[in-house]
């Protein structure tokens, strides 16, 4: 069974910051494409980040300029460093392996993010 394991969420103000982080397989994380999706009940899940085996990154344009996606490969793990945070980033946040633009595996748990005052 993949796993997929996401944490690093919380409750921050606006402004605020947070690094969720996503630690898979070693096999899944060297092989593929990785990406952050974000979900908000009565909403479909919104592609936020995805970086490649290579290094390269694409982001969607709500968080251009304010997020950052990173990884470790000795650690098998993804970051997602979110910086001038505001409530519309509110949501549960999940990461997963990629085919082109199709997740590879069912989502895990994710982590909640929460930007209130």
């Amino acid at each position: 069974q993949v796993q997929l394991v996401e944490s690093g969420g919380g409750l921050v103000q606006p402004g605020g910051s947070l690094r969720l982080s996503c630690v898979t397989s070693k096999t899944i994380f060297s092989i593929n494409t990785m990406a952050w999706y974000r979900h908000t009940p009565g909403k479909q899940r919104e592609f936020v980040a995805r970086i490649s085996t290579r290094g390269s990154t694409n982001y969607a344009d709500s968080v251009k300029g304010r997020f950052t996606i990173s990884k470790d490969e000795a650690k098998n793990t993804v970051f997602l460093q979110m910086t001038s945070l505001k409530p519309e980033d509110t949501a549960v946040y999940y990461c997963n392996a990629m085919s082109g633009a199709t997740p590879l595996f069912s989502w895990g748990q994710g982590t909640q993010v929460t930007v209130s005052q």
